[in-house]
């Protein structure tokens, strides 16, 4: 059996380039012959239509400052409560989930700190310190002199 040879085509493989086709060559003929005149009322629509800095863009993420994107999954029902609620709302469903989340996050920090003041508070009312009125000690006590 003859060992392959690398360099050349096998005649076994019958093997061809690819050719860049017919139409391909046509096209560019058909653009040369009507030497390429450029549409300009279709060149600024297109430019309207598709500005250069899209404002929705986390390309650079400069818009967002140091916003971070987050994945949501949820089961149909609750997906589809979200889209009737915020379709109610006339607003995005992801526009909704991040508003109820933003109100969460808030509402838990707000209970938090409110659970930490309480929690100082019965932090100083365990300790040893007696607080005593002013006035306590200036009269002697009955019976005794």
């Amino acid at each position: 059996m003859p060992l392959p040879s690398f360099g050349r085509l096998g005649t076994r493989t019958n093997l061809k380039a690819v050719s860049s086709g017919r139409h391909r060559d046509a096209a560019k003929a058909a653009a040369g012959e009507a030497g390429e005149v450029e549409d300009k009322e279709l060149t600024s629509y297109l430019a309207a239509l598709a500005p250069e800095s899209a404002p929705e863009s986390t390309g650079t993420g400069k818009r967002f400052g140091e916003a971070q994107v987050y994945q949501l999954r949820m089961n149909l029902i609750a997906s589809q409560q979200l889209k009737d609620i915020a379709q109610e709302r006339n607003i995005s469903p992801q526009a909704l989930a991040q508003e109820w989340i933003l109100e969460r996050l808030s509402w838990e920090s707000q209970s938090s700190s409110v659970q930490d003041r309480r929690q100082s508070d019965v932090d100083t009312a365990m300790t040893d310190e007696f607080h005593f009125p002013a006035d306590a000690f200036d009269e002697p006590v009955a019976g005794r002199r």
